[in-house]
Parts: C-alpha cells; sequence; structure tokens
C-alpha cells in the first residue's frame, strides 16, 4: 500500500488483515500498518489463558525521518510465505516472525495464519487507542495511492 497517514491527536490509521475461521484473537490478525502515537507492526494469536499472544514492533516517527515525514506517501509492505510474516516501511523491516511459532495455544494445533485472511482499511478516530480528539480540526485524512495483492504460484 502506498499511503499518506494522519498522525494528528484522535487519528487511528491501520490497514490489517483477519483469519475467515474463528474468534479473534483465533483467527489471528495481520497489522500491516497502524498508527497509535507511533507506527505498529503486529502479529497476532491466541495465547495462553484465552488471551492474545501479540508480537508486535513500535517505531516512533522520529525514528524514521524528520519531522515532515507524515506529510508525505510511504509504502508499507507485507511479506508473507509459507515460513514467515515480515512487515515493512519504506523497505525499512519493522517485524518478523516465524509461521511456526504462530500456531494458537489452545491445544487445538490451529495455525491461523495457514488459513486465508481479509483485509480492511480503516481511519477510526477518538478511543482508547486513537486518543482525544477534541483539538484537531477535521477533516482527518487517510490518502490511499494504491495497493496491490501479489500471490507466488
Amino acid at each position: 500500500m502506498r499511503a499518506k497517514i494522519d498522525v494528528r491527536k484522535g487519528m487511528w490509521p491501520a490497514w490489517w488483515t483477519l483469519g475467515v475461521e474463528r474468534r479473534w484473537p483465533a483467527n489471528g490478525e495481520i497489522d500491516t500498518m497502524e498508527y497509535r502515537g507511533m507506527l505498529l507492526a503486529n502479529v497476532v494469536s491466541l495465547g495462553e489463558e484465552n488471551k492474545q499472544a501479540r508480537r508486535t514492533s513500535k517505531t516512533p516517527l522520529s525514528a524514521l525521518g524528520d519531522s515532515t515525514w507524515s506529510s508525505a506517501f510511504h509504502v508499507w509492505r507485507m511479506d508473507w510465505t509459507a515460513d514467515s510474516i515480515a512487515l515493512y516501511v519504506d523497505d525499512r523491516r519493522l517485524n518478523a516472525v516465524a509461521l511456526d511459532a504462530l500456531a494458537n495455544q489452545d491445544g487445538s494445533g490451529f495455525n491461523p495464519f495457514r488459513q486465508p485472511h481479509y483485509m480492511l482499511l480503516n481511519l477510526a478516530i477518538g478511543g482508547q487507542n486513537g486518543g482525544d480528539p477534541t483539538d484537531t480540526t477535521f477533516p482527518g485524512l487517510f490518502s490511499v495511492d494504491y495497493i496491490r495483492v501479489y500471490q507466488q504460484r
């Protein structure tokens, strides 16, 4: 995806997937791009005691460039192979997880990342994760140039 995200207070943009079988988090979630005060790259499955097992990378925008970073378009990418999931922004790897480490920890042996997923793209406003938008001028923008999906055969 090539996009420009709104990082002002109260904005919560995300590009993510969910698995088609089972309830969350047992269905698996991949956050290729999520912004909550910093850039997140997450892979979530079912952990012990029916809680989420989250493999998270947190990157402050200051680590990605100068203060104008959020005013430019950037390219987010996920490389999902039979062995691993790796998440990138502008060719910088933010997170990588081996698929074998992602099986749900409920004794079922079900790996939510060995099933089809569907994509979601959203700009949420406020809440616990977006923050208080009271002092933010609207509209908020999540500008998407393109989203492309490729599959190896």
